[in-house]
C-alpha cells in the first residue's frame, strides 16, 4: 500500500505479527474510503493513526483498531455456497456427518455424554486458521482446564502450542448475567473480524443453554411475558439471529478475498431432553445434528455420538470433494457403513428376544461387521497421540478395509466357513489395531491387512 492508492472499506493496509503463526491484516473500517494521503510504517498503539485517507474534502484517520456493536452482524459483499469441509480429524464427525466451512452445527447431550471434550477436540484439530471458543456459563475448572491444556497441545500444523491460533472468551457461572449474554454476541463478532481478514474461523460456543438461561433470566428481571418453560417469546429469534452470523463469504474490499465463520454450539438440555424449547429452536437453525448419546457414554465410547440419531444437511453438498479429492467411493462406502449400522439396529431387537445363536449366519456376520465399524472406525482415542487425528485418506482407507472384510466374511459363509472360524483369524486383530497405526506409514499396513482378509477367507 503507497501514498495515491485509492481504498474502500475492507481493504487492507498492512500487517502486524499477533502471534507467532497469526498475522493480523488491518483493514479499512467498513463505512469510509478514499485516497491514501500517508501511510506509517513501525511500532504503534492500537489507537494510533497509522493511515490518513482523504475522502473529497473529508480527511479519514484509520488506527489498527476497529470498534464494532456486536450484536450487529458485520457486513460482507457475497455469502458463498457451504461446499468446502471443515475437517475435524474425528472420524465419525468427517465420514458419517461432515460440517461445511461457514457451517452451523449443534452438539446437544445431557450432563457428562462428552459435550466440552468433543469441542475442546475441534478446536484443537479442525482446519480453520483462527479458533474462537466461547467459555459462556461455565464451570470456573472447564475454562482452566482450556488454559492449561492449549499452551501444551502443539499444533499440528505449525509444530506451536494451540493457543497461537486460540481466542479464549471466559465467562464463568459466577460471573454477571449481563455479561453472559454478552459473551456469545462477542464471540461471532469476532470470528466475523477474522473471517474479513480472509481467515477460516471456528468458533465453539460452550454453551448457548447457558446463555438462552441469562436471556431468561434478564427477561424474568424485565418483567416480560415469558415463552415455553420461562424462556423470553423471542427466544427462536435471538438463536436464529445468533447462526446465521455463520456462512462462507467474499469479503468487502477490492482484492476479492474469501472467508469463513463455522458456528458448533453445544446444548445442555437439563436431563437430556431434547424436546426442550432451547434444543428445538437449535435444531431448526443448524445444519448439522450431532446427538451425544448418555448410553454410549457410559459404555465409554467416545465420542459418544448417537449414528443412528444424527444428521448432516452438508453430505450431497460436499459429495463431490470427497469423491474428488479423497476417493470417488467416497460416499458408496459411508452408505455402505450407514446401512450395517443400521442393520445391526434392526437385528438387536430379535438378539434380545431369541439370543445371537437363532439368526442365520450371514446376519452374524453383519452383528461382527458392525461391531468393528463401532469399535474399531468410530470410537476414537482423544488421548492417544495417533488416534486423536485421523486424516481424510485414513479414515477412508479404514473404511475400506473393514467393507472388504464384510464382503469376504459373507462369501466365505456362503462357501462354508462358519463364523467361530472366521472371528479367530487374526486379521480380526488387525483390524482393531489399525486406528493406531502411524498416520505417515499407514499406507503399507492396510495393504498387508487387505491381503491378509483376502488369504484368509479365500479371496
Amino acid at each position: 500500500m503507497k501514498e495515491g492508492d485509492e481504498l474502500v472499506g475492507g481493504d487492507i493496509i498492512g500487517e502486524v505479527k499477533e502471534t507467532k503463526v497469526m498475522t493480523h491484516r488491518i483493514m479499512v473500517p467498513l463505512k469510509m474510503k478514499g485516497i491514501v494521503s500517508s501511510i506509517e510504517e513501525g511500532k504503534f498503539k492500537v489507537e494510533d493513526t497509522v493511515c490518513t485517507l482523504k475522502d473529497g474534502n473529508v480527511k479519514h484517520n484509520v488506527s489498527m483498531m476497529q470498534i464494532w456493536p456486536v450484536r450487529r452482524p458485520r457486513p460482507f459483499a457475497e455469502k458463498l455456497d457451504c461446499d468446502v469441509p471443515l475437517i475435524s480429524g474425528q472420524r465419525i464427525f468427517d465420514t458419517f456427518f461432515p460440517l461445511a466451512k461457514g457451517g452451523t452445527a449443534a452438539i446437544p447431550g445431557g450432563f457428562g455424554t462428552g459435550k466440552t471434550v468433543s469441542q475442546h477436540q475441534l478446536a484443537k484439530w479442525v482446519d480453520a486458521e483462527i479458533i474462537v471458543y466461547v467459555g459462556c456459563g461455565e464451570r470456573g475448572n472447564e475454562m482452566t482446564e482450556v488454559l492449561e491444556e492449549f499452551p501444551e497441545v502443539e499444533d499440528p500444523k505449525h509444530g506451536l502450542p494451540l493457543m497461537e491460533r486460540t481466542v479464549l472468551i471466559a465467562n464463568t457461572s459466577n460471573m454477571p448475567v449481563a455479561a453472559r449474554e454478552a459473551s456469545v454476541y462477542t464471540g461471532i463478532t469476532l470470528a466475523e473480524y477474522y473471517r474479513d481478514m480472509g481467515y477460516n474461523a471456528a468458533l465453539m460456543a460452550d454453551s448457548t443453554s447457558r446463555w438462552a438461561e441469562a436471556m431468561r433470566e434478564i427477561s424474568g428481571r424485565l418483567e416480560e411475558m415469558p415463552g415455553e418453560e420461562g424462556y423470553p417469546a423471542y427466544l427462536a429469534s435471538r438463536l436464529a439471529e445468533f447462526y446465521e452470523r455463520s456462512g462462507r463469504v467474499r469479503c468487502l474490499g477490492s482484492d476479492d478475498r474469501i472467508g469463513s465463520a463455522s458456528i458448533i454450539g453445544a446444548v445442555s438440555p437439563p436431563g437430556g431432553d431434547f424436546s426442550e424449547p432451547v434444543t428445538q429452536n437449535t435444531l431448526r437453525m443448524a445444519q448439522v445434528f450431532w446427538a451425544l448419546d448418555a448410553k454410549l457414554a457410559d459404555r465409554r465410547h467416545f465420542p459418544a455420538i448417537n449414528w443412528l440419531n444424527s444428521y448432516s444437511l452438508y453430505t450431497d453438498t460436499l459429495s463431490d470433494y470427497f469423491n474428488t479429492q479423497i476417493d470417488k467411493s467416497w460416499m458408496g462406502n459411508k452408505i455402505k457403513a450407514m446401512t450395517i449400522l443400521q442393520k445391526e439396529s434392526e437385528l438387536e431387537e430379535i438378539v434380545q428376544l431369541v439370543g445371537p445363536d437363532a439368526l442365520p449366519e450371514r446376519e452374524r456376520v453383519v452383528l461382527d461387521v458392525a461391531r468393528m465399524l463401532r469399535e474399531d472406525f468410530l470410537q476414537q482415542n482423544a488421548f492417544h497421540e495417533v488416534d486423536t487425528f485421523c486424516p481424510l485418506d485414513k479414515q477412508h482407507a479404514m473404511l475400506e478395509v473393514i467393507l472388504r472384510f464384510h464382503e469376504k466374511a459373507l462369501a466365505a459363509v456362503e462357501a462354508g466357513m462358519t463364523l467361530e472360524e472366521i472371528s479367530k483369524l487374526d486379521v480380526v486383530d488387525d483390524i482393531s489395531k489399525m486406528k493406531y497405526v502411524s498416520n505417515e506409514t499407514y499406507k503399507n499396513e492396510f495393504k498387508r491387512i487387505k491381503n491378509s482378509i483376502d488369504e484368509s477367507l479365500g479371496g
